[in-house]
């Protein structure tokens, strides 16, 4: 099956063009990042693979995730490449261009965001440029789908082409340089795709990850000698000797002819609309306190204004007509009175404590999925890089963090897009404390338990408690544990737009899609082994809960629970039951407690805790050890168990910490 390499910048659209094209739904964000490794996709109406690779600046791979894609053009087969290209900053996208032509393979170009340039007074010529660059050029827009059926008609024709009618002459020296190197991979056989000048290019240039490819029969002495050599002939000609920098000033001025052929910048506009909104939204002093305005308007909306409404009339239809009808269903089977009470009590009730919360989510991705796609999220990590780099992070650091209120996978996995190691790992340690979607279940109920008339502020706390702790930490291990040199931040920040309503829809509900399936799955299992230990112990099948193997296990860990507020079982046997998935510590409180629905619930909560108790008990949720998926992600990207057990274990003694100070100090003021 042909393979279609979709290669670009950051943030240029192509996952977009990968959804589009594709008929598949991948995350889009308006802002860079978003993809962090390769994504296959089966191309519609012609068959064929389109892998949609991680955007990078150039085939030089300074991250993990631009290596996914330079490895995959040097050691894979690629029938053609579509390479998707921002018209509206055409310049900056075309030194990766450049590159990618001369791979030789038969590439397309999709000129995108062809309305920016426009709105922007930018004019691209597309005959111009494809005459330049000798591949066909198409102007498409991605998120709209224009242009998109003529590049997949536009690949049809390409498998029989190839983009040789580019090439750069780089003068003798480099010229000979790279004669040379072409020589001596040919004889040993080279593991690039690509042909051995292209390879030899990027030899000179410096790509290490090239030259980590290169088969066992390439002597690296040789290679240096060659390299060596061209560098002093480059030198005794009158030109510089670092050949990389040599290479950069050659393509640069290939890309400014190109653009004096192709693009019109007389008409643009000095002064745009996202520069006049920036100047409010990324002001020192105004940026961060707006935020947090819309921050606790997002709250607002979602556990006060809507949110709670919504999940009030859910739960009704859950704990009323739902499970009278299947109570009724197994009535009528004649199933046993275990079974009964199982699926009633065990599973709908289990699985529906926590769908219950499920509008609130929604709202929640709803309204941060607009603040991503409208472009506004790239802001707030310019707006947080001075308070990144002052605790020894990359500013680069606050996207994983953002990520990590919908969910602390992904958002350990977008930690790939930093430079240095040090910065990954450190970032990697501190996701978990972002409060992710799993949380929210807990922090609602206890939240709508004890601070009815503050939920929002309440639960905007807990967010910004986990953001606060985590800036410590890092000062403090990037003094102790993980130090390095400071680390450059470069932050594209993109254009604003209006989200398309579809597109708003289709990444809330890519949010929204991870947490059903966890209700189905994860939770489901939970909901049903909290079950049996509940009711099942040394004595047998249907004993006292009180005397069940589940208030045995909860009942070991209630001394320790005692100083920070909740040492009874039930608490300690819902922090255990929430490390397979947070949500569970509901479905746990909702089977012990043996309530008919939310308000039973919140009824049974209020009766075990104390305001004071339930803050410290919600803080430790916050904190407390990452669940099984997360510790798992952990172990992958770190490739190393002691981090991971250092991750569960420093996690577990703040969480500790933190409750303590916020029991005892409490109760020492005369709060109960």
């Amino acid at each position: 099956m042909n393979q279609f390499a979709l290669v670009g910048n950051p943030n240029t659209g192509k996952t977009s063009l990968f959804n589009t094209l594709t008929r598949s739904y991948e995350t889009v964000g308006n802002w860079s990042g978003v993809t962090v490794e390769k994504r296959v996709g089966t191309l519609r109406g012609r068959g064929g693979r389109l892998i949609d690779l991680p955007g990078l600046y150039s085939l030089l791979p300074l991250t993990p995730d631009e290596g996914v894609a330079a490895r995959f053009l040097m050691e894979e087969t690629p029938s053609s490449i579509l390479n998707i290209v921002d018209a509206s900053q055409l310049e900056r996208n075309l030194y990766l261009t450049i590159q990618l032509l001369e791979c030789g393979r038969p590439m397309l170009i999709g000129l995108n965001m062809v309305d920016v340039a426009r709105s922007r007074n930018i004019a691209v010529d597309a005959g111009a440029l494809q005459r330049e660059l000798g591949v066909p050029v198409v102007p498409i827009v991605a998120r709209k789908g224009t242009g998109c059926a003529e590049v997949l008609h536009a690949l049809g024709g390409l498998e029989a082409s190839r983009s040789g009618g580019f090439r750069i002459d780089y003068g003798p020296a480099v010229e000979a340089g790279a004669a040379r190197l072409a020589a001596l991979l040919s004889s040993g056989g080279t593991a690039s795709a690509s042909d051995p000048r292209w390879t030899a290019l990027q030899l000179l240039e410096g790509n290490e990850a090239v030259r980590a490819s290169l088969p066992a029969a390439v002597r690296p002495a040789e290679v240096d000698s060659i390299l060596e050599q061209t560098a002093e002939e480059l030198e005794s000609s009158g030109l510089e000797s670092d050949i990389p920098s040599y290479l950069r000033r050659i393509r640069t001025e290939r890309i400014a002819q190109i653009c004096r052929s192709a693009l019109d910048r007389s008409g643009q506009r000095l002064h745009t609309a996202t520069e006049r909104i920036d100047a409010i939204v990324t002001h020192r002093i105004l940026g961060i306190p707006l935020f947090l305005a819309l921050m606790f308007l997002i709250f607002k909306l979602t556990f006060d204004w809507l949110g709670s409404l919504l999940s009030d009339v859910l739960d009704g239809f859950i704990s009323g007509s739902l499970s009278g009808a299947i109570s009724t269903a197994l009535t009528w089977l004649g199933a046993s009175p275990f079974t009964h009470a199982l699926v009633v009590d065990g599973i709908v009730g289990g699985v529906g404590g926590v769908l219950v919360f499920l509008p609130q989510i929604c709202i929640l991705f709803l309204l941060i999925s607009f603040i991503e796609d409208s472009g506004y999220m790239a802001r707030i990590t310019l707006l947080m890089d001075r308070t990144m780099e002052a605790v020894g992070l990359s500013g680069k650091a606050f996207i994983p963090f953002i990520i990590g209120f919908g969910c602390n996978v992904p958002a350990i996995m977008a930690a790939r897009t930093m430079e240095q190691r040090k910065d990954r790992l450190l970032t990697t340690m501190l996701v978990p404390l972002m409060s992710c979607s799993a949380r929210l279940p807990v922090y609602a109920l206890f939240a709508g338990v004890f601070f009815a008339s503050n939920r929002a502020l309440v639960v905007m706390g807990l967010y910004l408690l986990g953001m606060v702790l985590a800036l410590a930490l890092a000062k403090l291990f990037s003094r102790t544990l993980l130090k390095s040199e400071p680390s450059l931040f470069i932050v594209e920040l993109p254009p604003y737009r209006m989200p398309q309503p579809l597109s708003l829809l289709r990444m809330t509900w890519e949010k929204v899609k991870g947490f059903l399936r966890k209700a189905g799955t994860i939770i489901l299992a939970g909901s049903i082994i909290i079950w049996f230990l509940s009711n099942t112990g040394p004595g047998g099948v249907g004993v006292d809960m009180n005397e069940s193997f589940l208030a045995s296990i909860g009942g070991a860990l209630a001394g320790l629970l005692k100083p920070i507020g909740f040492g009874t079982w039930q608490a300690g046997a819902a922090l255990i039951t929430g490390f397979m998935a947070k949500e569970v510590v509901v479905s746990t409180m909702n089977i012990i407690y043996q309530v008919p629905d939310m308000a039973g619930l919140e009824h049974q909560v209020a009766m075990a805790f104390t305001p004071l108790q339930a803050f410290s008990f919600i803080a430790f949720i916050l904190l407390y050890i990452p669940c099984l998926a997360t510790v798992g992600v952990i172990r992958k990207e770190t490739a190393s168990w002691r981090w991971t057990f250092f991750s569960m274990g420093y996690s577990l003694v703040l969480a500790y910490i933190v409750a303590l100070i916020i029991y005892q100090g409490g109760r020492l003021v005369g709060l109960v």
